[in-house]
């Protein structure tokens, strides 16, 4: 016996209304900023026909100030699943056109819903952003509705990973449901995101301030680190999502999607060449790392902020790692608040999902000023410290020139329990600068030499030779070999496979209570 037509019919009728949200007029307009809609955004992310949705028929539950008379379709949030390059990822994706993609109880419910099935399917969640904020009509749900989201982004925090997408306006309360997930992607043009707005600005300081100034994308790759990625549209955000998505393991189970392939140990010479002949010269780090990964493929994370340390994302001989490197074209390469912070988050990002730890030294110290001192330059240079100590995936560490002082040890050095520490001949480990050392060692004998300048720099190098030299170092056991800049790629790329096997125990305990 056949199914009634009817109802195929009111199926289909359905599942059109929905395809249309809030009306062909608001698309189109939408389509005129060079915008997507919510389930465009999800179609171009997901691998063709793989999307399967939550919730379609979902409605509000509001009875109050004429939400009666209104029709939300899928209460302005379109969830599901399906797979990125092969693999399933949970997706949420807030409509604009729907009553501005306001949150309401049933709204949340269906976020909740959908992060409760990737936490048990063990698959990463990906939220598009792109919201008015609380429904007003909803009073007191709307906000136990932002208490419950935000509840499953803590809950699932170091559990699978969690992208979010800021695509259009994310205010208030809204905004902490991103800055509770893994990483911030924000498009460049039609999104904003803040606490308060400039009028509430206004109000309670008398400052003047423009969104420009501290909602836009820009200025949060910038100036607050809020974001970690700019996109240059709704296309562009789904494409850094899926290639971020590449480098990470589906969940804290799971092994990175490294590509294992016949290791390639042969000597790159031009490395030999990228290194100054003067250590006063900066060393172009992007230029090594280049050199280092796999087909110069390097998807760097916060490229606009505290721009003087380098994190990101590459493959070295197919194995996937989390790369944080100084540099000293920006800031002579010295560690600051902004700089630290960045690197600890992105180093217990990768120890959260198994990616092994690359790090490349050339560093003179801390930054050194009232403005850091008075700023808890010891607070936040701590979290990096704490970051590299507590981490437990393979550590390789190469030290490329200079590696001063605590900032020598809080770049992972043999006693914050890196695996294996390479060195260029060119390294200098020591508890300050050769010049500033021989200043203060041999004050007196600089102060009577008839050309004290020249003394200074024959006194420099003996101290270099004497006192920083690597093969000081790797005498002492600090240091697992001194290799030529051309053996490096090799080098890590052997370590790495020789410690992917790592079991590292620590005490029992609920976590460590790092410096916040």
């Amino acid at each position: 016996m056949a199914i009634n037509p009817k109802l195929l019919e009111e199926l289909k009728e359905r599942r059109a209304k929905a395809r249309k949200a809030g009306g062909e007029g608001k698309l189109a307009k939408r389509h005129e900023k060079g915008m997507m809609s919510a389930r465009e955004r999800l179609e171009t992310f997901f691998d063709e026909g793989t999307f399967q949705e939550f919730g379609m028929h979902a409605e509000h539950s509001c009875h109050r100030f004429g939400m009666e008379k209104k029709e939300l379709p899928y209460d302005g949030v379109v969830c599901g699943t399906g797979l990125v390059d092969s693999r399933p990822v949970a997706a949420y994706s807030q409509d604009f056109t729907v009553s501005g993609g306001s949150l309401g109880r049933i709204h949340a419910k269906k976020i909740c819903d959908l992060m409760d099935f990737a936490h048990e399917a063990g698959m990463p969640v990906v939220g598009v952003n792109d919201s008015g904020g609380a429904r007003i009509q909803e009073g007191v749900d709307s906000l136990s509705g932002y208490g419950q989201v935000f509840f499953k982004n803590v809950l699932l925090s170091g559990v699978v990973p969690q992208v979010a997408i800021i695509a259009g306006p994310c205010a208030g309360g809204a905004a902490y449901s991103p800055a509770l997930t893994d990483f911030l992607i924000m498009t460049k043009d039609n999104a904003n995101m803040f606490i308060c707005g400039p009028d509430v600005i206004k109000a309670a300081t008398g400052e003047s301030a423009e969104l420009e100034q501290f909602a836009s994308a820009a200025a949060h790759a910038s100036i607050s680190g809020n974001i970690h990625l700019v996109a240059d549209d709704d296309k562009h955000a789904m494409e850094l999502t899926a290639k971020l998505l590449s480098f990470l393991p589906s969940n804290n189970i799971s092994d990175p999607p490294h590509e294992f392939q016949n290791l390639d140990l042969s000597d790159d010479p031009e490395l030999n060449e990228i290194v100054p002949a003067s250590s006063k010269e900066a060393l172009d780090t992007m230029a090594v790392i280049d050199r280092l990964v796999d087909d110069g493929d390097f998807f760097e994370i916060m490229p606009d902020f505290a721009r003087n340390i380098i994190v990101g994302f590459a493959r070295i001989e197919g194995i996937v790692v989390g790369i944080v490197a100084n540099n000293s074209m920006v800031k002579a390469g010295t560690l600051d608040i902004d700089s630290s912070d960045k690197a600890a988050r992105f180093i217990r990002t990768c120890n959260v999902y198994n990616i092994p730890i690359v790090s490349l030294v050339d560093i003179p110290g801390f930054m050194p000023g009232l403005a850091q001192e008075q700023g808890g330059i010891i607070r936040h240079g701590a979290k990096m410290l704490f970051a590299y100590a507590a981490a437990t995936v393979p550590k390789i560490t190469l030290i490329m020139r200079k590696a001063y002082g605590g900032a020598y040890l809080a770049m992972c050095s043999s006693d914050l329990g890196a695996d294996m520490v390479f060195a260029w001949p060119t390294a200098e480990i020591a508890v300050m600068g050769a010049e500033g050392a021989a200043k203060i060692l041999y004050r007196k004998e600089i102060q009577e030499a008839e050309d004290p300048k020249a003394k200074t720099a024959e006194l420099c190098e003996a101290y270099r030779e004497e006192f920083s030299s690597p093969y000081q170092a790797a005498a002492n056991a600090m240091i697992t070999d001194v290799i030529e800049p051309a053996q490096s790629r090799a080098a890590v790329a052997l370590a790495l496979r020789n410690t992917l096997s790592k079991r590292d125990t620590r005490p029992p305990k609920k976590h460590g209570n790092i410096p916040l």
